[in-house]
């Protein structure tokens, strides 16, 4: 149980994995062919009977595709679709119980819609295929029924992934769960799997094919991670609002970048606290956009009485693009941080904030996120970032871990594509985005979205692996349609896009 995946992450690897070009329907095939691998070497063909229960979701395909193997095998086996076959959830699902249904001479297939329905389980070896790492809380008909059958039969009771009724995470039962003999989980371990013990037996862990990248760099399945739903019943409010401060005398169009990123990315509200004459600029770029007028050209502490009622309203803060290196605004970033320590607000600091934190840099009493090109990760740590790659990645890690923050290394300049994301723990990739993305802005858009992941409540390294993909994603469409000539207003208008369905990069990027 050394190596665990959460379930929430382990859909998340699905999805990075058919990103990376291993479908999900590879991945039911290699699960089931593992368990029926594990059942044939405890068992002869020749003196077994294998009943399959099968849902209607993934593990219910895991079972089909168990079945088929086994059926290779010489094993004589039948499979009970628990559920109406036309409510199969997944086309991967039905796509292999059509293919059982037709292995008419090897394999007998059935399904009942109801508990009364259910067959006597007269075989030797039972399959759990029910319900996977998706469902919760208690166990309901008919699939309850089946459950008890199950715990009823005298065979010997194999689980896919995790046995029916137990909370992948917590390990936790309301009421009926399968007590196996056998559990062969997928990829990794689930954390509930070791909380429950009697319920699991002997554990296995298969390996399914997911490739070691669909963990190590940032995919679809980091926006996945990241995005809340959005019921009917939803009100205002409740997906964050943004305090965006920056903006000088000098600088207007930065600030606003992030704020309408952020808009863009989900958040409800986006303030932008700027010098009065810059935001009186910014207020006139869209009706969007609320600005907080702060005296002075410049960022200064005598703002602090005008900034710090507003970090009692909101749920997250960007600081730093536009904002000028005057010493006046340096002083006022490191009371505003205080401040935002106080009200546990996450911040996200980037550009001349960036600068301003590397003269009195501590690790923060909040969740952090530093935004770095090469040029100011050199500020920030007083050292280039190495040109080799391995070596790059280990410096952000060590960084990191110093600066207890996560920092979100951004590829341009830097030899090699890649930006790079680590807490001082975990790293993560991203391989997204092209050379048009050198044009300023971009990684104010940037910000905005990291910044709005992290108003919504999102760990800070998730919220900067999903950010990562999704800028550089949103420049590679808006690159396919303009070329390499790009505003960052360019991108601003794709971030929907990719939010809503954002394995549409990968048929972007397929030729």
């Amino acid at each position: 149980m050394k190596q665990v995946v959460a379930s929430r992450q382990m859909r998340a690897l699905e999805w990075n994995s058919e990103y990376l070009g291993v479908s999900r329907l590879q991945l039911m095939e290699n699960a089931g062919r593992g368990v029926a691998h594990e059942i044939a070497s405890r068992f002869k063909p020749e003196k077994s009977q294998v009943t399959i229960l099968a849902g209607l979701g993934g593990k219910g395909g895991d079972g089909c595709v168990t079945a088929r193997h086994l059926a290779c095998s010489g094993f004589k086996v039948s499979v009970v679709l628990v559920g109406r076959p036309e409510d199969i959830e997944t086309a991967e699902t039905k796509r292999n119980w059509e293919s059982v249904r037709l292995m008419r001479s090897t394999v007998a297939t059935s399904s009942v819609q109801d508990s009364s329905s259910l067959p006597e389980i007269h075989a030797n070896i039972i399959v759990d295929a029910l319900l996977g790492i998706g469902v919760r809380g208690r166990v309901r008909p008919p699939v309850l029924q089946a459950v008890e059958k199950i715990n009823a039969s005298k065979g010997f009771k194999v689980s896919i992934d995790l046995p029916t009724g137990i909370d992948p995470d917590t390990g936790e039962v309301q009421g009926s769960a399968v007590k196996s003999n056998l559990t062969v989980t997928l990829h990794r371990a689930k954390p509930g799997l070791a909380k429950a013990r009697k319920h699991v037996g002997d554990l296995v862990v298969v390996d399914i094919g997911i490739p070691p990248e669909a963990d190590t760099y940032s995919g679809p399945g980091d926006i996945l991670l990241v995005q809340k739903p959005r019921p009917r019943e939803s009100r205002k409010g409740d997906f964050g609002s943004l305090l965006v401060v920056g903006g000088s005398e000098t600088y207007s169009g930065a600030p606003a970048m992030v704020a309408l990123a952020a808009l863009r990315t989900g958040i409800d509200l986006a303030f932008i606290a700027a010098p009065e004459k810059t935001a009186h600029a910014i207020s006139s770029m869209s009706p969007s956009l609320i600005t907080l007028k702060l005296s002075g050209e410049h960022l200064n502490p005598r703002n602090l009485d005008a900034i710090a009622p507003m970090l009692s309203k909101v749920t997250g803060l960007v600081m730093g693009p536009g904002l000028g290196l005057h010493e006046e605004s340096a002083e006022a970033v490191d009371r505003i941080l205080e401040l935002a320590e106080k009200a546990q607000i996450p911040v996200l600091l980037d550009a001349d904030a960036l600068k301003a934190f590397s003269r009195f840099k501590r690790g923060l009493k909040t969740k952090v996120v530093l935004t770095p090109h090469a040029g100011e990760y050199k500020i920030l740590t007083g050292e280039n970032p190495p040109d080799d790659l391995g070596t790059r990645i280990e410096h952000v890690k060590r960084s990191a871990l110093e600066l207890e923050s996560v920092i979100l290394l951004k590829a341009r300049a830097l030899k090699g594509s890649f930006d790079i994301i680590s807490d001082g723990r975990g790293v993560k990739l991203n391989s997204t985005g092209n050379p048009g993305m050198t044009v300023g802005g971009t990684g104010d858009t940037l910000s905005g979205i990291v910044g709005a992941f992290l108003a919504q409540g999102a760990h800070p390294f998730e919220a900067a692996s999903a950010g990562a993909f999704l800028n550089g994603a949103a420049g590679d469409f808006a690159a396919s349609e303009r070329g390499f000539h790009l505003l960052p207003s360019d991108l601003i208008d794709w971030i929907p896009k990719v939010m809503d369905d954002p394995m549409s990069h990968l048929r972007l990027r397929r030729p």
